[in-house]
């Protein structure tokens, strides 16, 4: 038989430890808040295979808040590849098209004399917090509602890197400088090397449901 105070201790221990596992558990299956954040809507007006190589995938939905409410797959917008496949939200093909085709094509054509055929994506869907931070809010990643492109390829074979060519030639600079500044007319957010570390290697672009409706480019 136990003593009353030797299960009293018990029950201690054990109350703790079971407060310590939760906290744990809490702790692993989010490192970010969605408070005030909101999803993009799961429609939208142009579906992304009729504009490029794209399937659609079963709806995400990782019950701590990342959710894609109409996922799609997606290889190639008009005449640009994808160095791999980008997983994102039906609404965020037809900008990322309509900015590839009337700005990045033309753009390149002004500063190299050739088109793009391929982009490198570094990032598209990804359940995690903004910038990788711990504690931080909700990337729009999580919603499949951002992209990061880290390079772009020309006819050539010549790669323009975001990360060397930023502060590179008089050609590569200018072309990045002008397809990021001419992003923020697509999209929401559009982040690049002048942002921070955190985006020295590649443009992110966003569709941020902000209530006041505005953008943020830097």
């Amino acid at each position: 038989m136990f003593s009353t105070s030797f299960l009293r201790k018990f029950l201690i221990v054990a109350a703790a430890a079971a407060v310590l596992a939760a906290c744990g558990s809490s702790k692993q299956k989010g490192n970010f808040t969605t408070k005030g954040l909101r999803p993009p809507e799961g429609s939208c007006q142009v579906k992304p295979a009729r504009i490029g190589l794209a399937e659609k995938i079963a709806n995400i939905n990782e019950h701590n808040g990342c959710q894609v409410p109409n996922a799609w797959k997606v290889e190639q917008l008009g005449s640009v590849y994808f160095s791999q496949p980008a997983i994102m939200n039906c609404g965020m093909a037809d900008p990322l098209h309509t900015w590839l085709e009337d700005v990045v094509q033309p753009t390149a054509q002004r500063s190299f004399g050739e088109s793009i055929v391929s982009i490198d994506v570094a990032a598209s869907y990804a359940c995690r917090p903004r910038n990788n931070k711990s504690g931080a809010k909700m990337s729009e990643h999580g919603f499949g509602n951002a992209i990061d492109i880290a390079a772009f390829t020309l006819e050539s074979g010549r790669k323009v890197t975001v990360e060397q060519g930023w502060w590179g030639s008089s050609d590569e600079r200018r072309f990045l400088h002008t397809v990021h500044d001419r992003a923020c007319g697509e999209f929401h957010t559009v982040l690049g090397p002048d942002s921070g570390r955190d985006h020295r290697d590649h443009l992110h672009l966003d569709l941020q449901n902000r209530e006041n409706g505005s953008v943020y480019c830097r």
